[in-house]
């Protein structure tokens, strides 16, 4: 059904400025930044299309431009409002998340690199440092691209918690494969680096590894030394 085949209050955007965002579906959000349909499609029933070949909103924010550019109907501008918008609501998650965030669980680690960190296609190694309530103080990007034992320095690591006054800190990485499963190089890294944390009198509280397909604390599964 098109969109002008529905009664008024049911068209998306009416729907929207009446009754509110949360009144709508995804598929009637993503409607109306989309604008119009095809010649064969309307609007929403693209809107719905899109979502289920991306496996819902989190599959379309990954989408890359080239990507949504290739589908039927779409040119630069609805592709340009498309991106935006996914690149709006990532930002503004993550900005609500740094406002002192208590990281006090590796869920909520999680929740709060995702929209930073999923959508990159080489690997990332930093840290979280945290104060005695395990609120965030600072993010830190250590490393970027293909990694191994010794391309992570503890002394850079506890130099920038120690500049911190930081209670303890959390390390992370994201896995571009989409696996967070833990490699034998992740494990041995995170023994010598809890073990310079003993020395030095700052806690390593985790490892979080973050993939597409969730993630995995070291802790939790009990893999910390």
């Amino acid at each position: 059904m098109r969109v002008r085949e529905l009664d008024r209050c049911e068209r998306p955007r009416e729907k929207l400025l009446e009754r509110g965002p949360e009144s709508c579906s995804n598929a009637e959000l993503v409607a109306v930044l989309l604008r119009t349909g095809t010649r064969h499609q309307g609007v929403l029933e693209l809107a719905q299309q899109w979502l289920a070949e991306a496996g819902g909103l989190k599959g379309l924010s990954r989408l890359p431009a080239s990507a949504i550019l290739q589908k039927k109907g779409i040119g630069k501008a609805k592709a340009a409002a498309l991106m935006a918008a996914l690149e709006l609501s990532r930002r503004l998650v993550a900005e609500e998340l740094r406002g002192g965030a208590f990281l006090d669980s590796p869920e909520a680690v999680y929740r709060f690199l995702a929209p930073a960190y999923l959508r990159e296609r080489t690997e990332i190694f930093g840290i979280l440092t945290l104060d005695v309530r395990h609120r965030l103080i600072r993010e830190h990007v250590l490393h970027r691209g293909v990694r191994d034992g010794a391309s992570v320095e503890p002394a850079e690591v506890f130099h920038r918690a120690i500049l911190d006054n930081a209670h303890g800190l959390i390390l992370w990485h994201t896995h571009p494969s989409g696996d967070p499963r833990p490699s034998s190089d992740d494990l041995a890294l995170t023994r010598t680096l809890v073990q310079a944390g003993q020395v030095l009198r700052v806690a390593v509280l985790d490892h979080v590894i973050v993939a597409a397909g969730g993630f995995v604390s070291l802790r939790q599964e009990q893999l910390m030394p």
